[in-house]
């Protein structure tokens, strides 16, 4: 049998399978068909920053009108230059007037059973009153406040106040150590420390306060800490007197009424830190306008916004995705969102779909690795529960696989919902390339075309357009509002990771390819493409063929050292209703060259219990690399590692 061409290795993973709405879908939608987006999309690219100047007049409320649209200096971009506005007061005080006043901003579901809803009046008094304790400590405009806090309405609460009075927030997941959260502090030279004295997970506490003294051992700049009692007297928590304070206490002493404070567009609203290969986490900059603007307009595009909707994103507000689509998107629109503090898998395997049935969500947007833990549960945790009330799901965080994509669509949304495929970044600020359900059918798999105003290519590494169904590094070739404004302090940082390869374009640092139809698919990270012989493999692909099999929950493929063919495939693999053996790998491979090619067949399958993931749940393959080569990860960041314990695991497991 001959070896496969490289453009045939590039389209046989193609999906063939076209999921178009229902004619009832699309007759409700807010862009109804593909004429409708394509006109739309013509309209944005043909003069981006009118596009986007027009919206931003109509979407926000400026204090000042702003006199330019987009101010472009690569790679510094100030868009609405010359307003003034605030993003609180875009979330909250623009909804007190009509009749969202009374309306659900935020239903909140905690551990061990703890719930709460705040109408939009409600949380905007809230905001109100923790703006003022921020000021009453010293907190000024442009000084940075530290979060680091369980998924609880106070932190939604801290969010907006920072921005309410032009303070810059840094929320950092409540799972990361001290060490991680005193190398973020120092590096935003933060002023103000916020957490809570433990958080619950899965029937646990977790000892918050005790991580944050730790770290602030370790952070000179931090003067203050705010607590919340969370979990009250259950867990004990030392307080240092002059430097920390109760939460309520304070707020029990401020006044309710706090203005917002007229911003201008440029203002920083937030860093968040990402994990880079090597070195230090990056501290991801937006701000204030051209941010606020992105994430309510992507919010109504792609989920197809309805005065009625529950709108659920089950992420983390310690992830851009927390804040675009929990925060900030759903509350310039005056949506209800939900807010859910615990596992998915606590106190039962049926967490998600008890909550959807119990409040009636009709927009569902979670993570594959999420679906793929639901699968592997059983569907009948599925099949107790109503969940008639979803009318639309999506995905974020990773490439979803066709299988697991195709079991969302049947099993959760009972082959009715469309599947918004998202694709975006923390740098990004929002979503970029996406289904609109209503005008564009699905694929499973891709994130099919991009959302107005955005402009996408698919170079080589010279920088040339590739030709359709050819993979390539996915780059902007416009700025958007969204975008982030820099690196926090690190500004030739910046410039090298974003914007030296490709000169006048944004590297996203994906490859990805661009099938017949004009739809995009995300391939892996630049550094997961695997060199087999001169043959370039996507991991996603080689990923899905393996997920593709019966026995297979989840895998990760990751290119290894090979004298012979440069790289050779080492692949880490989960298993469903199966114990692993040597049958099961060579009937693995088989699989594998069936669906893709004899060059596509592993050299190598482990199979794990886990993977290690990061607390996203993304599956963190430069870790993997490491493992496959045999190579302990020096110098690696792994702050945002999960369980540390699954990569002493994988190390001592040697294959038979």
């Amino acid at each position: 049998m001959a070896e496969p061409s490289q453009g045939q290795l590039d389209t046989v993973m193609q999906e063939r399978r076209v999921f178009p709405p229902s004619e009832e879908f699309a007759q409700r939608a807010r862009i109804g068909s593909p004429a409708a987006y394509e006109e739309l999309y013509a309209r944005a690219k043909t003069d981006p920053a009118s596009f986007w100047a027009e919206l931003a007049r109509a979407e926000l409320h400026w204090f000042e009108p702003f006199r330019t649209a987009l101010e472009w200096k690569e790679p510094f971009a100030r868009w609405f230059v010359g307003g003034t506005t605030n993003v609180s007061y875009n979330c909250l005080d623009i909804h007190l007037e009509g009749p969202r006043r009374n309306k659900a901003a935020l239903i909140w579901e905690g551990e061990p059973g703890d719930q709460r809803t705040l109408t939009y009046q409600q949380l905007h008094r809230e905001v109100c009153l923790f703006a003022n304790v921020l000021k009453n400590l010293g907190v000024k405009r442009g000084d940075v406040v530290s979060i680091y806090m369980p998924m609880v309405p106070e932190l939604a609460i801290a969010m907006l106040a920072c921005a309410r009075i032009g303070a810059i927030h840094s929320v950092i997941f409540a799972g990361f150590s001290s060490e991680a959260i005193a190398d973020r502090n120092n590096d935003a030279q933060a002023k103000v420390q916020l957490t809570a004295d433990g958080g619950w997970r899965r029937g646990k506490i977790l000892p918050l306060k005790e991580t944050v003294d730790a770290a602030l051992e370790k952070s000179p700049s931090v003067q203050k800490c705010v607590v919340l009692r969370r979990v009250g007297d259950v867990q004990e928590v030392s307080m240092r007197e002059g430097r920390d304070y109760w939460w309520d206490e304070l707020t029990a002493q401020a006044e309710a009424e706090c203005p917002a404070e007229p911003l201008d567009s440029e203002t920083p609203l937030f860093i968040l830190y990402t994990s880079g290969s090597t070195g230090k986490p990056k501290g991801i900059m937006h701000t204030s306008a051209g941010y606020n603007l992105f994430a309510k307009k992507t919010f109504e595009w792609v989920f197809d916004r309805r005065e009625e909707d529950v709108f659920w994103c089950t992420a983390d507000c310690g992830w851009i995705t927390g804040h675009s689509y929990i925060v900030y998107g759903p509350r310039s629109a005056g949506a209800t969102a939900p807010m859910h503090e615990g596992a998915p898998n606590w106190p039962a395997e049926d967490r998600f779909w008890e909550l959807v049935e119990k409040h009636r969500v009709n927009v569902l947007y979670t993570a594959p690795t999420a679906i793929r833990a639901f699968i592997k549960w059983g569907d009948h945790h599925v099949e107790k529960h109503d969940l008639s009330s979803l009318r639309l799901l999506g995905t974020v965080g990773e490439g979803i696989n066709p299988e697991a994509w195709m079991w969302y669509h049947h099993k959760i949304g009972g082959g009715r919902c469309p599947i918004v495929d998202t694709w975006w970044q923390t740098e990004t600020g929002g979503i970029m390339m996406s289904p609109l359900p209503g005008a564009i059918p699905t694929k499973p798999g891709s994130c099919t075309k991009p959302l107005p105003g955005v402009l996408p290519r698919i170079v080589d590494e010279e920088g040339r357009e590739v030709d359709p169904n050819h993979g390539g590094w996915l780059v902007m070739a416009h700025p958007w509002p969204g975008m982030l404004r820099g690196i926090w302090g690190d500004e030739e940082r910046f410039r090298e990771v974003y914007w030296s390869k490709v000169p006048g374009h944004y590297l996203a640092g994906d490859n990805a390819r661009r099938d017949s139809d004009g739809y995009y698919w995300i391939m892996g990270r630049i550094d997961d493409v695997i060199n087999v012989s001169g043959h370039r493999l996507s991991t996603i692909e080689v990923e899905s063929a393996l997920v593709s099999h019966p026995n297979v929950a989840e895998a990760a493929a990751v290119g290894r050292p090979d004298e012979l063919k440069g790289q050779a495939i080492s692949v880490f693999v989960t298993l469903r209703n199966a114990e692993p053996n040597d049958a099961l790998r060579d009937a693995l491979r088989a699989h594998a060259r069936q669906e893709i090619g004899a060059l596509a067949v592993p050299d190598d399958i482990r199979f794990a219990a886990v993977l290690p993931k990061t607390r996203s749940g993304k599956i963190m393959r430069r870790l993997l690399r490491d493992i496959a080569a045999g190579k302990e990860a020096v110098g690696q960041d792994t702050t945002t590692l999960e369980d540390f314990s699954v990569l002493a695991a994988l190390r001592s497991d040697e294959e038979s």
